[in-house]
């Protein structure tokens, strides 16, 4: 555990490397849904989501896509369920669902909450993917805003000065091994 400020530092530099010297992650600002009641059928739906991530790890994507289809039409206002959905959809090789549901998620979380950070994170990695890095950069300022780390330093590594500043740092830091550049 940290004992002062300098301390904090040192961590926060080991574990969010691409963050400005500094500069701490911000913490999300919400776990849960926003739309999120504690309702039988929310509770069930986040069953069904366990069951679909379970499946999805072992293999099966079309008994994961069941749970997460069901998860999303017993609770229509749940994002995490479209987000879930959509991470299935990308696996399977269908962006432009996978978009949609990320789409649908960013919509039910109102810009707050760890399901929308996660959402715009991962619309930008899509866009990104597809070479659009305009977009990219956009969802994932959104998403650091909403205090995604990740996206924080995806943010960083995107911004073309940042990028100029931290290719000097490294060639000075090769000079100073003796390394080429």
């Amino acid at each position: 555990m940290a004992t002062n400020n300098n301390d904090q530092a040192v961590l926060e530099s080991i574990f969010n490397p691409l963050l400005p010297l500094g500069d701490a992650a911000p913490k999300l600002q919400n776990e849960n849904d926003v739309n999120e009641e504690n309702t039988e059928d929310a509770m069930l739906a986040k069953q069904l989501e366990a069951s679909g991530v379970e499946k999805a790890e072992q293999g099966d994507l079309d008994e994961a896509l069941e749970c997460f289809n069901q998860a999303c039409e017993i609770c229509p206002l749940r994002s995490s369920c479209f987000n879930n959905r959509a991470q299935l959809w990308r696996l399977k090789g269908d962006i432009p669902s996978a978009l949609e549901d990320l789409n649908k998620a960013i919509q039910l979380g109102e810009d707050r909450g760890a399901a929308t950070a996660q959402a715009y994170t991962q619309r930008a990695l899509i866009h990104r993917l597809n070479g659009n890095e305009d977009k990219a950069l956009e969802d994932f300022t959104k998403a650091a805003e909403l205090g995604s780390a990740f996206a924080k330093s995806m943010v960083v590594q995107l911004n073309p000065y940042a990028a100029m500043c931290n290719r000097m740092l490294a060639d000075a830091i090769n000079k100073l091994r003796g390394e080429p550049h």
